[in-house]
């Protein structure tokens, strides 16, 4: 497929893409083609503007994968607001902190969760709809057209882990995640008779994505909620489903499943993200998916996906990230700006249309994160000076060497470590903590909190705290107890000293 005008258009006429009665969405109960689906979009934008809502209102959806979680990215960028998805794996503390931070003037969640939120958790101007309003609002009703909106115009904000502090807020334009749509359905090769499987959370970036690249490309977005990896198998089979895009412990799942005989045979590509591939999780996926193209990726919130590799250098060169994704320009830089030569490590910089707008209304992490594009890039402007150490060897092609920031990638997900020490010591049974990633083969990296107790009974406390504060991707694979924890020479704790102990062995739960 051709790639489009950096600037040609707001998000929501990815509508308009497909042939009208091919199919755009499809789940368990309901099902829509491309002309049912632009109306859906039409009539749950004029909704949300007739509830009154205003051009830049922020409009919070924490839902599963229904139909409505689905249609409310580009149904509230044609109404002109802004979307916030939250992940649905979130506890009310935590969804509390994203409608504060964001401002949201409205909630769409299920009655469920709207019944187990605190006092206080929805801010007071934030109104509420459950599932069944917004059902109610897109299946009839007057259908607002096609929007004309800046595509530089703020679309969403998606909440990410910073290295400190609480979740912050990404700000994407309509452009970014237009263009971010575009250019994985064109490395793909992805076709209209394409149909994905959505397995993760549409609060993610690569989670979004799978929809608005399948929609970029004229295809058939299959939302899926699943609790076991059997469940993705039977649907991966009863779907006939092409594309699958996953995180390392899911194919560790994958893999590790039974599959019937020919079961994934329809599967064309596999798509890789948020964590390395071993050689013997790509080898063992390559058995398991035997039709399929696998595609490494590699990428950040602040500038969607940075680089993919080719499934043709996969068997050859297993470990590398690849090169530049469409539209994204990638410079390996020293710390003067200056662009590495080849086999030295630099810092990956992401510049070019990708690039976020920053961290909502945190001027200070923004400056800390975007800053002026090295002298040779082409595009200039803001780029995302990422703090990951990268080399790219002679023929183009990059390697990961390491992150200079402490955050932790689990299952996935980018944890703050301090969001995991925050939790703890909110618990009451805990003095000090920190908490940093180990590497694990399932899940990437599994989460130590090493803590000092506050009373006899502080492990039960603590785990029965964290149980209901916090979603299973956060919770610590192993706590260590300790009465005294290392401290550097200015008094702060000496996470290097902690986490090299533990390594060791010195330290055990």
């Amino acid at each position: 497929m051709s790639l489009p005008d950096p600037n040609s258009r707001p998000l929501d006429h990815l509508t308009s893409l497909g042939c009208l009665t091919d199919l755009a969405l499809k789940s368990r109960d309901l099902v829509l083609d491309y002309a049912e689906f632009d109306a859906a979009v039409g009539r749950l934008a004029g909704a949300l503007l007739a509830s009154g809502l205003q051009q830049g209102d922020r409009v919070a959806s924490w839902m599963n994968k229904t139909i409505e979680a689905c249609l409310m990215p580009l149904a509230s960028a044609r109404a002109g607001l802004v979307h916030v998805p939250v992940n649905p794996a979130l506890k009310h503390s935590q969804v509390a902190h994203i409608l504060a931070d964001s401002g949201c003037r409205l909630l769409i969640t299920g009655k469920g969760r709207a019944d187990g939120m605190a006092a206080g958790d929805r801010p007071e101007g934030c109104a509420l709809w459950l599932e069944e309003d917004a059902r109610a609002a897109w299946v009839s009703g007057q259908i607002l057209p096609l929007s004309s909106h800046d595509p530089a115009g703020l679309a969403a904000i998606l909440y990410t882990s910073g290295s400190t502090g609480k979740p912050k807020g990404v700000m994407l334009s309509h452009s970014n995640l237009w263009l971010g749509a575009f250019s994985v359905a064109h490395y793909l090769n992805l076709a209209a008779d394409d149909r994905t499987l959505c397995v993760l959370p549409l609060s993610f970036d690569y989670g979004q994505n799978q929809l608005l690249s399948t929609w970029a490309a004229g295809g058939c977005a299959v939302p899926f909620d699943y609790l076991m990896p059997k469940d993705v198998v039977r649907a991966i089979e009863r779907e006939a489903i092409t594309t699958l895009a996953g995180v390392p412990p899911l194919w560790v799942q994958l893999v590790e499943a039974n599959w019937p005989e020919g079961a994934s045979s329809t599967i064309r590509r596999v798509t890789n993200s948020g964590g390395a591939l071993s050689k013997q999780l790509v080898a063992r996926m390559t058995k398991t998916f035997e039709k399929a193209d696998v595609y490494p990726m590699y990428g950040l919130t602040e500038a969607f996906r940075s680089t993919y590799l080719d499934p043709a250098l996969v068997p050859t060169h297993p470990t590398s990230m690849g090169k530049a994704i469409p539209f994204a320009e990638i410079l390996i830089v020293r710390p003067d700006g200056s662009i590495t030569d080849d086999g030295e490590a630099g810092e990956l910089v992401h510049c070019g249309p990708l690039v976020a707008q920053g961290y909502w209304q945190d001027a200070e992490r923004t400056g800390q994160r975007f800053k002026p594009a090295p002298p040779a890039s082409r595009f200039g402007g803001m780029a995302v000076w990422s703090g990951d150490k990268v080399r790219r060897e002679a023929d183009g092609l990059l390697y990961f060497i390491g992150r200079d920031d402490e955050m932790i990638k689990s299952s996935g997900n980018r944890i703050s470590p301090a969001e995991i020490e925050d939790a703890a010591q909110a618990s009451g049974a805990v003095l000090e903590s920190a908490a940093f990633g180990v590497a694990d083969e399932r899940l990437g990296q599994a989460i130590i909190l090493v803590a000092t107790p506050t009373g006899a009974d502080a492990d039960t406390r603590l785990k029965s705290w964290f149980k209901a504060e916090l979603p299973l991707f956060m919770q610590p694979k192993s706590i260590i107890w300790q009465q005294d924890l290392p401290r550097n020479p200015n008094g702060k704790l000496d996470r290097v000293a902690l986490k090299q102990s533990v390594l060791a062995g010195e330290l055990m739960s």
